[in-house]
């Protein structure tokens, strides 16, 4: 394992490539300049077209003095493609230890990076939890074996994800943990959560809590209302989410102790954090891709890959969503990644396994569905999905400034994508975006300054067109 800027990389990568193509142009020299790309850099005020340097893993200089950088080896980024500060999923589940029937970190890593993440934040609801500093000290091993992404371990909350005694959070930090999360649980207990919140702030840590009160929910599987009628499907209320939600940031308030809220389904959630941040309360939230884009209509198939847990909402849910990602609201886009065996989300609604994956769909869904359909800018995007996780996580990453690692994810937003899940990297094939065509992709994702994955259609082919 090297260190380099001071950030944990791995000194083996992998290329599959037998023809020589970008992957190897940036793997094989210590020095590259990629020139020509529309630079989309948020935090240092950058839309244009300039080069960027890369030197020993690190983003060397960028703009006219990376021109002049003649002893580099030079590539030649195609027209139209865009680069930007590497994608972070703060927001995960790489199932392993305990589930790698369902997913590897191996296997998971390298979904990230074929869908443009240069980082992931994995969940602790593996078996074992990951509440002990040896289950994070696992999952770093398998990262830094895979050599792919980089792999942010967040550390459970409570004890077995049991919502009763702390976890060691000082010990989880030590060993590596970013942040604290009982996801797939909220932490029901307010005593518990308040402690949380006070011992994760001594560390800097943020707690990312799963807002859902179980009792509320009951055995409901859809979001409670008229398709969920109609179709016979226990409902689960919004106010189960919201009543959760209206809590944790009442706590944030009370002990200056910043909360992440994961995965906002419903518009009465999202008044209430932005309610929260105009009195200056310390809460950040998340949303996923597919509570961005799909809505409860959708399960009138009965298909289990539409079967999430917060239960996809009605319309007026998404459209607040989406206006709370373009106000500012929403601090972030993450996949909330949950692969499952296709043999267990082929049963029947009631009794299949709540979760979808997302890692190699997100970056395509929001492309289309959210920059081209007008509702965000490109800039916006890259605020969501990279700026923003790194600054809540407090890791590297969000913004190619001189000396950071270079983590850069290079986009061909114009690239016709068909999502087909037989060729997805993950072991999972949960999506409910199977078959659908879509407007933008990958080109490539660098991670330190070596290529992680190159999408070969894109680095050959020259397929997309420039962004308009």
């Amino acid at each position: 394992m090297g260190w380099l800027c001071g950030w944990r990389c791995s000194t083996c990568w992998r290329v599959e490539c037998s023809k020589r193509t970008l992957r190897e142009q940036v793997s094989e020299n210590r020095r590259t300049l990629l020139r020509g790309g529309r630079v989309v850099d948020p935090v240092n005020g950058l839309d244009e077209r300039i080069d960027v340097l890369i030197e020993a893993g690190c983003v060397a200089s960028i703009g006219d003095q990376a021109q002049h950088q003649g002893d580099a080896a030079v590539v030649n980024v195609p027209g139209g493609a865009v680069i930007c500060p590497g994608f972070i999923d703060m927001h995960a589940h790489l199932r392993e230890p305990g589930h790698e029937y369902k997913e590897t970190v191996a296997t998971g890593v390298a979904a990230a990076v074929a869908g443009g993440f240069t980082a992931v934040a994995c969940m602790p609801n593996t078996r074992p939890v990951n509440d002990d500093a040896g289950v994070t000290q696992l999952i770093l091993a398998k990262a830094d074996a895979a050599g792919l992404a980089r792999v942010y371990p967040v550390g459970a909350v409570t004890r077995g994800q049991a919502g009763e005694q702390l976890a060691e959070i000082g010990e989880l930090h030590a060993a590596g943990c970013v942040a604290v999360s009982d996801d797939g649980k909220s932490v029901a207990n307010a005593l518990v959560m308040r402690r949380a919140l006070e011992y994760a702030s001594m560390f800097d840590m943020p707690v990312i809590d799963h807002c859902e009160d179980a009792v509320l929910v009951g055995d409901g599987v859809a979001h409670e209302g008229y398709h969920a009628g109609v179709l016979g499907l226990r409902g689960w209320p919004a106010a189960a989410e919201e009543i959760v939600v209206e809590r944790d940031i009442a706590l944030s308030e009370l002990t200056g102790s910043p909360v992440h809220l994961a995965h906002l389904s419903t518009r009465g959630a999202l008044r209430a954090v932005r309610a929260g941040k105009e009195r200056g309360v310390a809460v950040t939230c998340e949303v996923t891709p597919h509570h961005l884009t799909l809505t409860d209509e959708q399960l009138a198939t009965y298909d289990t890959n539409h079967k999430t847990n917060p239960p996809l909402r009605e319309l007026a849910d998404v459209a607040a969503l989406v206006e709370g990602l373009r106000d500012g609201t929403i601090d972030c886009i993450a996949t909330d990644h949950a692969p499952h065996h296709y043999d267990e989300k082929q049963a029947e609604f009631d009794r299949a396994p709540f979760g979808v994956i997302g890692l190699e769909t997100a970056l395509s869904v929001c492309l289309d569905r959210l920059v081209h359909a007008g509702h965000v800018t490109l800039g916006r995007l890259v605020e969501v999905l990279s700026v923003n996780p790194a600054r809540i996580l407090g890791v590297p990453g969000g913004a190619l400034t001189v000396g950071a690692p270079a983590d850069i994810t290079v986009l061909a937003p114009d690239l016709p994508v068909t999502v087909n899940a037989r060729t997805f990297r993950s072991l999972g094939r949960n999506t409910p975006f199977d078959g659908w065509s879509l407007r933008g992709g990958v080109m490539a994702t660098i991670v330190g300054g070596r290529t992680a994955y190159v999408n070969e259609a894109v680095a050959d082919a020259r397929v997309f067109t420039g962004v308009r």
